[in-house]
């Protein structure tokens, strides 16, 4: 038996489940970074590593080594007597899910049986966030009510695998006009998912609005501003790694939106088991720029004073007028170039 989850923290407590069968931690954070569709399964793996070790969240031989691990070890899925798969319903939970389930659905790896475990509450933890917030207890208490995945969550999952890589980030407006019942939390995060275009009216991301807004409400703390943006999502995704990266570009040096009280540069710790390092990380309070105000009150555009280069699953946002962005008030992406 192979259980398949999110990451370290709910593997380590399924190890200690007493559950049968090896456990596989699915590490990467898809909504960050390339995920582009014209890439073969070794091709897309390199694109990770070389993504990651970038952002400098790991070392590009070791993320490389471990997503062709991971990769094989699913591949192998074919030969268990059963594939669990333990997930969640955040955007990070849902997209991993269906790269795993688009993998699985090949009839050559498509195990004998193949059930899942996803959540999105659960009754002894208030608010739930997520699978790593689950005692070994709770999540092997979940064990015997997993269900068998069908042919209809199998086929919507290679469509939205498809459709999250694609160029054309249409197709995911496409995907959700039709029915997405077969898999209930992936309406919700890939609209979230779209909601990280930048906006028509500012060039903001719904992630960097929602954090200028903490800010803007009370000068904030590194710890005091990551629970408040996450207290803010319906379905909180995004891990302080990811998070603190997204303040550091508000903060960086080419006409900030954040700064410091104390007037030095936002500095995430080179080594977070460094005391010191986290120490005065912590430390700082940031508080909005002139500029980070004319942007959150849509009297300048984010977009055009930051030209972006990065991708957003499959779409590769470029320049200072992003081909795509996203209206908050009619819910749709618009296409502002070819």
């Amino acid at each position: 038996m192979l259980h398949v989850t999110n990451g370290d923290s709910a593997g380590g407590e399924l190890e200690r489940a007493g559950l049968p069968g090896t456990v596989l931690a699915w590490r990467d954070v898809l909504p960050e970074g390339p995920v582009p569709a014209n890439l073969d399964a070794a091709a897309l793996r390199a694109a990770r590593a070389r993504y990651l070790a970038g952002m400098g969240w790991a070392a590009y031989d070791d993320a490389l080594a471990d997503f062709a691990a991971r990769d094989a070890a699913l591949a192998g899925a074919a030969t268990a007597d059963e594939v669990v798969l333990w997930f969640e319903h955040d955007l990070h939970d849902q997209v991993q899910l269906i790269q795993i389930l688009d993998a699985l659905g090949d009839p050559h790896t498509l195990p004998p049986r193949l059930t899942a475990i996803v959540i999105g509450a659960h009754p002894e933890v208030i608010p739930f966030h997520g699978l790593g917030q689950l005692t070994a207890a709770q999540l092997a208490a979940l064990f015997p009510g997993r269900a068998r995945v069908t042919q209809d969550q199998l086929a919507l999952a290679r469509t939205a695998w498809a459709a999250f890589r694609s160029p054309d980030p249409t197709t995911i407006e496409a995907l959700l006009a039709g029915d997405t019942a077969a898999l209930p939390f992936l309406r919700g995060a890939l609209v979230r998912h779209l909601e990280d275009f930048p906006a028509v009216a500012n060039g903001l991301a719904r992630t960097e609005r929602q954090i200028l807004e903490a800010v803007a409400a009370t000068s904030s703390r590194p710890a005091d501003l990551f629970r408040a943006c996450t207290a803010r999502e319906e379905r909180p995704f995004m891990g302080d790694t990811s998070f603190f990266a997204r303040v550091g570009d508000l903060a960086a040096d080419h006409g900030p939106l954040l700064e410091t009280k104390s007037g030095a540069p936002f500095g995430v710790p080179a080594n977070w088991s460094d005391p010191d390092q986290r120490a005065d990380f912590h430390a700082q309070t940031l508080a909005l720029t002139t500029l980070g105000a004319e942007v959150l009150a849509s009297r300048a555009d984010w977009a055009q004073l930051h030209p972006t280069d990065r991708w957003h699953g499959g779409v590769h946002l470029t320049g200072p007028d992003p081909a795509w962005r996203w209206d908050a008030a009619t819910q749709r992406l618009v296409r502002t170039r070819a």
